[in-house]
């Protein structure tokens, strides 16, 4: 039986939960998630519970907060006046948006509020501050 460690390619089938129960994100009717273990391509707290695990085994993981998405920052919400919007966008709460930087790159971004004069958007991770729990299956390992 094949055991996965870090290097190795592997598929898994999960389902990702929130603490309340809600679902946020899972395979389920997917191909399994296909990533290399060990190389940042996924939170660091899904790495841990996947290493170790033999093909063909199921279990439950929780990862917390600062292995998973990082502790919600108030420093990545920051209102703009509304009028710094382009006339051909018309804010929405829950609409997210590319933000350009000054070095070129994008900052994805999500409208939490508005008001009259301001609207808020937020970099933060939709899942910041959130612990996870994960059912997780190997389905297969490549070394």
């Amino acid at each position: 039986m094949s055991t996965a460690k870090t290097g190795d390619s592997v598929r898994i089938h999960y389902t990702g939960r929130l603490n309340d129960g809600t679902v946020f994100d899972s395979s389920d009717g997917r191909e399994p998630l296909g990533f290399t273990l060990g190389s940042g391509e996924v939170i660091p707290g899904f790495d841990q519970g996947v290493a170790g695990m033999d093909v063909g085994e199921t279990k439950t993981i929780e990862i917390p907060a600062d292995e998973a998405y990082g502790a919600y920052r108030d420093d990545l919400a920051l209102q703009v006046g509304r009028d710094q919007f382009p006339d051909d966008i018309a804010p929405e709460v829950g609409q997210q948006l590319q933000l350009g930087m000054a070095d070129g790159g994008t900052l994805s971004v999500v409208v939490t509020e508005i008001n009259d004069e301001t609207v808020t958007l937020d970099a933060n991770h939709p899942l910041a501050g959130q612990d996870l729990t994960f059912d997780l299956e190997l389905v297969s390992v490549n070394g």
